[in-house]
């Protein structure tokens, strides 16, 4: 509140000096104005700011193992400039940093803005959020900061970035808040991004990014290469909660759904008879996981989670991945555009590896056209082809063949994806698919359910003269 009066006060005072410079004209605004004592006062604040802040970040080198970084070279000279930033956000000595910044390394030396240097070991890191926990025994309590409240972050609010860009110790750099929740960006897994034009170079990654109350609100984490000004932290809410997980029991343990799921884009939300955006498209649901138990089917829309508000994937992603196993908790979904509220015992998340594409292979066997044409070629599915492209079915509708610059290509549909549905009816056989296809027009669109290897998902194609 008293930087905004500040600011608000150097505005008016600014405005009134203007106004008497044009009406003095030729005099000269006085060396010793108001607005100057207020200019003053602000970057008192901000100096302040820098210097209670700068003894709790620290600078890390890996002494065992590599560093596997994504700014920085994986080989590093011994006397080499440190490798990332750390923040002491415990007096008893517990340092929060990235994962990337340790890389493969059990230890690290770890120096303080006095100059001392102690050696970290591991409590625990987790790579899917890009985060990491060491400690030191200083035998004295350390200047230490606390976590704010990442969910209060309003675009615009001043933000401090204090790291070790280059091996430049303690480097402080002032910016705003850019934007908030960014996702996407393939950094991690679980992605809500605070973006920032506080400068942030290699070096800053683990570092924290401060707001004017000298709370940690984030963790400097990434940049985009060749670009200024676009910096990214993770929430100190997300921070937070990895942090107590990995001291409580060194490792992350996150809630799961068991269901696949794709983002409602304008052709399927028209096909669902929802609006584009409003959930996210359940397009596999998998057996004895706590989806199928409740009754969640391929094709539901899941549109909330207790009372968050689920618009993508991603944050249906973390929403889950935030809520421990064990947990029973409020699932909203559309089916058939009526809203249920299924309630839904959450199990620990099992690391699974999902393909997510095929190899573009021709394959040599009778092929069946339809009445109409979606750009398709389709056949049977026979062991030997189930073999061939990793799929566990026993029977349904191999795609044999996507016409060259077709709908279904552009759609990313490929040789030896199974189609598991269209417009919504299971089909097993080139016989049902063709029924089902025998009662679509020209010019109407085709929803499609397929399957490749053991990732499932929709496409919505239009149907055309043979």
């Amino acid at each position: 509140m008293r930087l905004r009066h500040l600011l608000l006060c150097l505005l008016c005072l600014a405005w009134l000096d203007i106004r008497s410079i044009a009406i003095a004209e030729s005099a000269a605004p006085p060396i010793d104005s108001p607005g100057l004592h207020l200019l003053e006062e602000m970057q008192t604040v901000i100096t302040n700011l820098a210097e209670s802040t700068k003894p709790s970040v620290v600078n890390l080198i890996p002494i065992s193992g590599t560093g596997r970084g994504r700014e920085l070279p994986l080989e590093r000279a011994p006397n080499a400039s440190g490798s990332g930033s750390g923040v002491v956000i415990d007096a008893e000595g517990y340092i929060i940093t990235n994962n990337h910044v340790i890389g493969d390394a059990t230890e690290l030396e770890v120096r303080f803005s006095d100059r001392s240097k102690l050696i970290a070991h591991v409590v625990g890191k987790d790579p899917d959020t890009d985060l990491a926990v060491l400690k030191v025994a200083a035998g004295h309590p350390l200047p230490s900061a606390k976590f704010g409240d990442s969910s209060t972050v309003r675009v615009g609010q001043w933000v401090l970035a204090v790291g070790n860009p280059f091996g430049l110790d303690r480097t402080v750099t002032l910016g705003v808040v850019s934007g908030i929740g960014r996702e996407n960006i393939n950094l991690s897994r679980y992605e809500n991004f605070i973006q920032t034009d506080a400068s942030i170079n290699p070096g800053n990654s683990g570092g924290p990014l401060f707001n004017l109350r000298g709370e940690i609100i984030g963790i400097n984490t990434a940049i985009i290469n060749f670009a200024q000004g676009i910096g990214f932290a993770i929430p100190s809410n997300m921070a937070k909660q990895i942090f107590q997980q990995l001291l409580a029991q060194g490792r992350v343990t996150r809630g799961w759904l068991g269901v696949g799921i794709q983002s409602l884009t304008v052709e399927l939300a028209r096909k669902f008879g929802v609006n584009e955006g409003a959930g996210v498209l359940v397009n596999e649901v998998f057996e004895t996981d706590p989806a199928a138990a409740a009754g969640i089917k391929p094709g539901d829309i899941l549109t909330r989670i207790d009372d968050t508000v689920i618009d993508t994937p991603n944050r249906l992603s973390r929403v889950v991945a935030g809520l421990p196993p064990g947990t029973t908790t409020k699932v909203e979904i559309v089916r058939d555009q009526q809203r249920l509220v299924l309630d839904i015992s959450l199990v620990e998340r099992r690391d699974q590896t999902v393909a997510t594409s095929l190899p573009q292979t021709h394959i040599q066997t009778p092929q069946a056209r339809t009445e109409i044409n979606i750009g398709l070629d389709v056949q049977d599915l026979t062991p030997s082809l189930a073999d061939k492209f990793k799929l566990s079915e026993s029977r349904g509708v191999l795609i044999t063949k996507v016409e060259p610059s077709s709908l279904a290509q552009a759609e990313g549909i490929h040789e030896g994806d199974l189609i598991k549905e269209v417009n919504r009816v299971d089909v097993g056989s080139v016989g049902e698919f063709n029924g089902v296809i025998s009662n679509i027009r020209p010019g109407e669109t085709v929803l499609l359910r397929l399957l490749r290897e053991k990732r499932a998902f929709y496409v919505v194609l239009k149907s055309t003269n043979p």
